[in-house]
């Protein structure tokens, strides 16, 4: 892995670099590019999905870098209307088949979907990737804490991971305290506002910003590793995403991640899982 991001440990037992590398939105024509761009520029975290339609591409890029497969931690998520009963299993198969690879790093849940109510027995199905290695650890995404109870109460494997939306205005501060009682780590989607209000002009980031001569991105990139969170950023330019993982050589301080902290709204800018269906 990478040596200058840090290694986040899951309760499966793997790694995971706490700074990875989003292709949500990008274009499936392309994503081999954007992705083979990410891994020249550092990144060995690539975070897709079945629902991005892009999983073919992402595994050609993978391909073409030349990095050995073992140096790659590499996710992806159930498609909502793969719940269906049976259809888990051919799933988690097709996606393996779309990236060209016998494993995965990270399979997650990518909505709980409560009105449906299918997702403890889609876990169950999960578990059984877990227990064959063809996962080396699975997690869920866009889970509330009810959501998590019940599958602690009623799972074998507690999630790994949960990944959901997080960003200065959304900070999810009760949902990570849960988490991290129960050993589920956080992970950020979304984690720069996804442009839908003026992060950046926000004045405790233009401060920090010009207090450490980086980019507003950089500090609010920061400030999420130093929360302890995983973050998973994207671009599809270059010179961004070697901005984006070039955010190793400062440290915010106390008084700016404090000022950072009191952002907050507890307002998204996503959907609500307790509503998506």
């Amino acid at each position: 892995m990478t040596s200058s991001v840090p290694l986040i440990q899951l309760n499966s037992g793997t790694q995971i670099p706490q700074l990875g590398f989003g292709v949500f939105l990008v274009d499936p024509a392309d994503t081999q590019r954007v992705v083979e761009d990410a891994l020249a520029v550092g990144y060995r975290h690539i975070d897709t999905a079945t629902g991005y339609n892009n999983e073919t591409e992402v595994g050609a890029a993978i391909r073409a870098s030349g990095i050995p497969r073992d140096e790659i931690f590499l996710t992806t998520k159930l498609r909502n209307d793969h719940h269906k009963a049976g259809d888990v299993e051919g799933s988690f198969a097709r996606s393996l088949d779309m990236l060209g690879v016998d494993y995965l790093d990270l399979y997650l849940i990518h909505w709980p979907l409560p009105a449906r109510d299918l997702y403890l027995d889609t876990w169950r199905t999960f578990e059984t990737f877990a227990n064959d290695g063809r996962a080396r650890a699975i997690g869920v995404s866009n889970f509330l804490i009810p959501h998590l109870e019940r599958l602690i109460e009623h799972a074998d494997i507690v999630p790994a991971v949960n990944q959901v939306e997080l960003h200065p205005i959304f900070q999810q501060r009760e949902l990570r305290s849960f988490q991290a009682t129960h050993g589920i780590k956080t992970e950020a989607w979304g984690p720069l506002g996804q442009g839908k209000y003026d992060l950046f002009g926000m004045a405790p980031i233009q401060a920090a910003a010009a207090a450490h001569s980086v980019q507003p991105a950089q500090v609010v990139l920061r400030w999420h590793l130093q929360t302890g969170n995983i973050v998973i950023p994207k671009s599809n330019s270059r010179d961004r995403m070697a901005q984006n993982f070039d955010v190793f050589g400062f440290e915010l301080s106390a008084d700016e991640m404090a000022a950072i902290d009191a952002l907050d709204e507890n307002r998204r800018v996503g959907g609500n899982p307790a509503e998506v269906d």
